[in-house]
Parts: C-alpha cells; sequence; structure tokens
C-alpha cells in the first residue's frame, strides 16, 4: 500500500522564529542573542519554541541551512560550456562584490557564525564546514568547465578571495574590496 501522509504544512511559528533568529543573530552575533529574545520577538511561548527546534544550536543551524538553500538556489548548477561556466564564476564574483556594498552588511553569516563556534564538533560548525565545502565545489567545478588547469587550486584561491572581501566589506571601504574580489577572480580565470 502507498504511504498516503500528508505533506506537513509550513508552521507560522517556526517561520517568525527563524525571521527573527536570522534578522538578530546576522546584525548582533549568535551567543550574546538569547532564547527568551528570539521567541518574544516571534510571539510565541517557550514551548512552541521548543516544539520546532530542541535547542538554539537547532535553531541556529536552521538559520544557516535556509542561507545555504538560498545560495544554491541562486546559483544553481555549473553549466556545461565553457564560457557560461566562466561567466558563472564572474556572476558569483559579483554578486559577492555587490552584497560587500549593501546597507547593514556585517560579514559572511558563516564566517561570523564559525568565530562563534570554533568546536568542529558542533553542529553549527559542522553546517557551517557544509556550506564552504559545497561553495568550494561548485567553483571548482565552474572553473574545471572553464579550462582552468588546476581547478581545485582556482577554487581555493577563489574561496580566500571571497572570504577576505567580505571581512575587508565591513572593516574597510566595501567598494574597495569588491573592485579587488572581481580583479582577483579575473586573474583566476585569465592567468
Amino acid at each position: 500500500m502507498a504511504d498516503v501522509t500528508p505533506p506537513t504544512r509550513p508552521s507560522a511559528a517556526r517561520d517568525r522564529l527563524l525571521r527573527s533568529a536570522s534578522a538578530t543573530f546576522y546584525a548582533e552575533g549568535i551567543r550574546g542573542v538569547g532564547v527568551d529574545r528570539i521567541v518574544a520577538e516571534a510571539g510565541v511561548t517557550r514551548a512552541t519554541f521548543y516544539r520546532h527546534f530542541p535547542s538554539k544550536d537547532d535553531l541556529v543551524v536552521a538559520y544557516l541551512r535556509g542561507i545555504d538553500e538560498a545560495i544554491r538556489a541562486r546559483v544553481g548548477q555549473v553549466p556545461e560550456q565553457r564560457a557560461a561556466a566562466a561567466g558563472l564564476v564572474r556572476a558569483l564574483a559579483g554578486g559577492i562584490g555587490d552584497e560587500l556594498c549593501t546597507a547593514g552588511f556585517r560579514g559572511c553569516p558563516f564566517i561570523n557564525a564559525a568565530a562563534e563556534f570554533a568546536e568542529p564538533e558542533s553542529p553549527v560548525h559542522r553546517a557551517v564546514v557544509d556550506h564552504r565545502a559545497w561553495l568550494g565545489g561548485t567553483v571548482a567545478r565552474a572553473f574545471a568547465v572553464a579550462g582552468r588547469p588546476d581547478p581545485d587550486e582556482a577554487a581555493r584561491r577563489f574561496v580566500m578571495l571571497r572570504d577576505g572581501a567580505m571581512v575587508a566589506g565591513y572593516l574597510a571601504d566595501p567598494a574597495t574590496a569588491r573592485r579587488t574580489l572581481i580583479a582577483g577572480v579575473e586573474d583566476l580565470l585569465t592567468g
């Protein structure tokens, strides 16, 4: 007999918790924001919070996974054509550069979370590592299709350029960070 379990419906309370946590964690950091504040801002009870997220770490992981899923959806698949794959790398750099220049930019949420959850066994740290592995792998595939002789090395350099630009984007001049990132990525594609 076929499984006739109806699909789970999205929960408005869970969505409010995630929206509140996402805005607050990004603006103020994770460890300094308590569950009580998220619960109050979301307009739910503690029992509702714990029904959706057994711990604060579970909420943080859901916050990071939400960002990860949105980025993956924007990036999509690596094209099979050489020029299109190079275009994807350029578009990634351009999108990151644009993000640096937005109002309220406070750096990369993954780098910020890693700074607060440095323990390798932490589920939050693992969510950061998973995202970075996907990013590095995607960029390496794009460099390979684009004809780069050592795509893994090019991807490592891309990620390092991106990380530096993310930090420089809020510590220094974001427009300079954007220009430097784009120029560095162009060097990787043409060098």
